[in-house]
């Protein structure tokens, strides 16, 4: 998939992403393929620098991708600390060593996806399109809701238009999925 076939979203919801690795070649990797998809990326190359970004400017970060082995943090802390200064960002871990136990206590700590080194960017691709096409159905579905809840009349065709709407990108993302 190209960088003109990733989803198309309205500005307030494209994230910034956190790529954290203690592998400075794998930051400037990962930056370039996620610059690539229009994506603004800051790295960091330990868990301590990553933790502290996080903290000094929470809500910036829609995405964060680290390593599992950090020197002065895991990736653990990385992804509290991101889950702490925005409780809606999406984490991803990446890590050489992968255990069903670290995948397992990834996603129970609040990991959206778990990747092992060394992984194709084919497979990062699928992680941000997914979370890209969720981000773009939830600033939606938030949209929707704050008119709703405004009292401004919503008429029914353009709410018929704008459920449509989501149910086709909603089928979209079926296909694209059962096709990875």
């Amino acid at each position: 998939m190209s960088a003109k076939e990733m989803p198309v979203i309205s500005k307030p919801v494209r994230p910034t992403v956190l790529i954290v690795d203690d592998e400075v070649e794998t930051c400037e990797l990962l930056s370039e393929f996620c610059q690539a998809h229009d994506l603004r990326c800051v790295t960091a190359t330990s868990g301590l620098e990553a933790v502290s970004v996080l903290r000094q400017e929470p809500g910036r970060f829609g995405i964060v991708i680290t390593d599992l082995h950090l020197p002065g943090a895991d990736g653990f802390d990385v992804l509290k600390a991101a889950r702490e200064s925005t409780p809606g960002c999406y984490g991803v871990i990446i890590t050489g060593f992968g255990t069903i136990d670290t995948a397992v206590r990834a996603v129970r700590e609040g990991a959206y996806d778990y990747l092992t080194k060394p992984f194709a960017l084919g497979q990062l691709e699928v992680v941000l399109r997914r979370i890209l096409d969720r981000m773009a159905l939830e600033y939606e579905n938030e949209q929707l809701v704050r008119e709703l809840e405004s009292g401004a009349p919503v008429s029914a065709r353009d709410m018929v238009l704008r459920l449509a709407s989501i149910d086709s990108r909603l089928t979209q993302i079926e296909a694209f999925l059962r096709r990875s």
